[in-house]
């Protein structure tokens, strides 16, 4: 019997509630489960065993940024593909540079397109991971 592909989750982080929520909502009725956290924080604590195979994160936190979560995931040596959200003109023209993107798969601007997000975690998740 051969072994099923277990299906990875796509971590939501984001201190608004109502962004989690649509958020969580659009990726679940495209097909994709999903975990969401108020904080980087929160995401450090609650992911120890299971690793997402996606992670949608929110630039501007309270408490540790996306940004400084992205180099700590990085230190650790945990290769999660992020997808930087943002409402601010300012640091999404920012981060659209190689190097301030640090390696995130995609910087999106708040509201996030409902067709343009699927598509790229799906990508995400389907793209090999690099170590």
């Amino acid at each position: 019997m051969a072994k099923r592909k277990r299906q990875r989750f796509v971590a939501i982080v984001d201190d608004d509630s109502g962004v989690r929520a649509a958020l969580e909502d659009l990726l679940n009725s495209n097909g994709l489960r999903t975990r969401t956290f108020p904080s980087a924080e929160a995401f450090l604590q609650s992911v120890d065993r299971a690793e997402p195979g996606c992670l949608i994160l929110d630039y501007r936190l309270p408490g540790m940024s996306g940004l400084q979560l992205q180099h700590e995931l990085q230190a650790q040596g945990r290769a999660i593909p992020i997808i930087f959200a943002t409402a601010e003109d300012e640091v999404f023209r920012h981060l659209q540079s190689p190097d301030a993107k640090a390696g995130a798969v995609a910087v999106l601007l708040k509201p996030l397109d409902s067709e343009e997000l699927p598509r790229l975690v799906k990508a995400a998740l389907q793209a090999p991971r690099k170590r």
